[in-house]
């Protein structure tokens, strides 16, 4: 008998309203899409924890969501569920400055790195004893989209001990060239995955940008850095949720299920 999609929806859970950012001096919604069937299995989990919370299951989004809880069930029905998504709520007017993660001329010195080392000095550890979680780095992934791809780039490139899979979509390269010296510089455990998804129909500078990011990633590879690496291009995709939207299950499957795209 075939169930039905609302079978297969993750439980979606909210973890606190305005949970305690030490880190910044503030207080962030988050919440936890678990499998379908969590409660009915002892099974542990990978984890995923994407930015811009307020944009990936809310269809009432300003600029509309990522619809990450319909893509789970989708994937769900395929027998792709296993995995635990933690949706951190961006800042509102200060997300440009917790996402940035170097000094801009225009917004000054970004909390980038703060934000972080709440991740991993605070959140993570609350994740992995409030759920059943793999708590290694090679099932602890992050993403998200312009600047937090850029975050989430950073973070992963920074901290290879604890983030062993990257979900990139079209990340805001164009605020510092030291994206680009930190991915020369990075130096994964054992393997990365890196999942870079970029529009050819974004700023001028964007598509450049993302090819020359995917260069110098290559080259590492050729010399040997355990990376495995997917550039995604949608030669029509603009900066748009509609676009990652389309692009998160790809991601999923790739980064976590391997399954090729």
């Amino acid at each position: 008998m075939k169930m039905t999609m609302t079978e297969f929806e993750p439980i979606i859970e909210v973890i606190e309203e305005a949970y305690e950012v030490p880190h910044l001096n503030a207080t962030r919604k988050i919440s936890a899409l678990l499998p379908h069937d969590y409660y009915q299995t002892d099974k542990k989990y990978p984890v995923l924890y994407l930015q811009d919370g307020q944009n990936l299951f809310n269809p009432s989004a300003k600029y509309g969501d990522w619809a990450i809880d319909k893509s789970m069930a989708k994937l769900a029905e395929e027998g792709l569920s296993d995995i635990i998504i933690i949706a951190i709520d961006h800042g509102e007017e200060e997300r440009i400055v917790e996402y940035l993660p170097y000094y801009h001329p225009r917004f000054g010195k970004g909390k980038g790195n703060f934000y972080i080392q709440f991740m991993i000095d605070k959140l993570i550890p609350y994740i992995n004893k409030h759920y059943r979680t793999l708590t290694d780095f090679e099932h602890t992934g992050i993403g998200g989209s312009s600047m937090g791809g850029l975050i989430s780039l950073h973070a992963g490139l920074s901290n290879p001990g604890v983030f062993g899979k990257m979900m990139i979509f079209s990340p805001s390269l164009w605020i510092s060239r030291m994206i680009f010296n930190n991915t020369k510089t990075f130096t994964p455990l054992n393997e990365s995955k890196i999942y870079l998804y970029a529009g050819g129909q974004e700023s001028k500078e964007h598509l450049p940008n993302a090819r020359m990011l995917e260069t110098i990633i290559k080259n590492k590879m050729v010399k040997g850095h355990a990376i495995d690496f997917h550039f995604s291009l949608n030669e029509l995709g603009n900066h748009s949720e509609v676009h990652w939207r389309e692009e998160f299950p790809k991601a999923v499957k790739w980064l976590f299920f391997n399954k090729k795209t």
